[in-house]
C-alpha cells in the first residue's frame, strides 16, 4: 500500500491523462502490451464464456481480443474519453456492451462465467480493493473464472501495487475459501493469476 496515496484514483485523474495523450500507456503500439495481451487470452482455458465482465477496459484493445471468446462481454471504465475509443474499436463486436461504471461504487447485478481485472486493481484504495474483491467473487458463477493481470513495479501515483492486489485475491484460496488457484505466471514486470470459483457440493 502506498501511504502517500491512500485513496482510489478518481475518474478525473484518467480524464486528464487521456486528454493529454489518446493512448497514454501505448496499449495500441507497444510490443510489450501486445505480448501481455496474447498471454492474457492464452491463459483462458475455455474456448467460450457465455457471460464475461472486464473491469477497466480503457481503449478496448484487450476487449477486442476477448470478444471472440465471449457470448456477451460487459466492459466498463471510469473515463468517457477512453470508452469513446473503445466503442470505435469494438464496433464490429455486437456482443460487447461498453458502459461508464465506477467499480466498486457501482456494480452490475448479473453473474459471470469470466471476470477480467487487468491493470486496474492498483488504482483502488485498500478499502475499495476489499469491497471490489468481495463483489467480484460474489458475481462469479460456480466454476466461473477470475483473471488478474497487473504491472508489478511500484508506481508513485498508485495507491497499491500489482502484487498487493493479487495477494489479496489469493488469500481467498484454501480449503474453505471461495476460490481455487488454476494458473500463476510471473514475468519481469507483470504477473498473471487465474482463479476459479469453487463449486460447493
Amino acid at each position: 500500500m502506498n501511504k502517500n496515496q491512500p485513496n482510489t484514483l478518481p475518474p478525473e485523474y484518467f480524464d486528464h491523462v487521456y486528454q493529454a495523450n489518446r493512448d497514454p500507456w501505448n496499449f495500441e503500439t507497444s510490443p510489450y502490451e501486445q505480448a501481455k495481451y496474447a498471454a492474457t487470452v492464452a491463459a483462458l482455458p475455455h474456448p467460450q464464456y457465455v457471460e464475461a465482465f472486464e473491469v477497466g477496459c480503457s481503449l478496448g484493445v484487450l476487449t477486442a481480443k476477448l470478444a471472440p471468446r465471449c457470448g456477451h462481454l460487459l466492459a466498463v471504465d471510469v473515463s468517457e474519453a477512453a470508452l469513446a475509443q473503445a466503442r470505435q474499436r469494438c464496433a464490429d463486436f455486437p456482443q460487447v456492451d461498453l458502459q461508464l461504471l465506477r467499480v466498486p461504487d457501482e456494480f452490475p447485478s448479473q453473474e459471470f462465467d469470466l471476470i477480467v481485472v487487468s491493470e486496474v486493481g492498483y488504482y483502488w484504495s485498500e478499502g475499495d480493493l476489499a469491497r471490489a474483491a468481495q463483489l467480484l467473487i460474489g458475481a462469479l458463477r460456480p466454476g466461473g473464472q477470475l483473471l488478474l493481470v497487473h504491472w508489478t513495479p511500484t508506481v508513485h501515483d498508485y495507491p497499491l501495487t500489482g502484487d498487493y492486489v493479487h495477494e489479496h485475491f489469493l488469500a481467498q484460496v484454501g480449503d474453505n475459501g471461495p476460490l481455487r488457484h488454476l494458473v500463476g505466471q510471473r514475468q519481469e514486470t507483470y504477473r498473471l493469476d487465474l482463479l476459479e470459483r469453487v463449486e460447493k457440493p
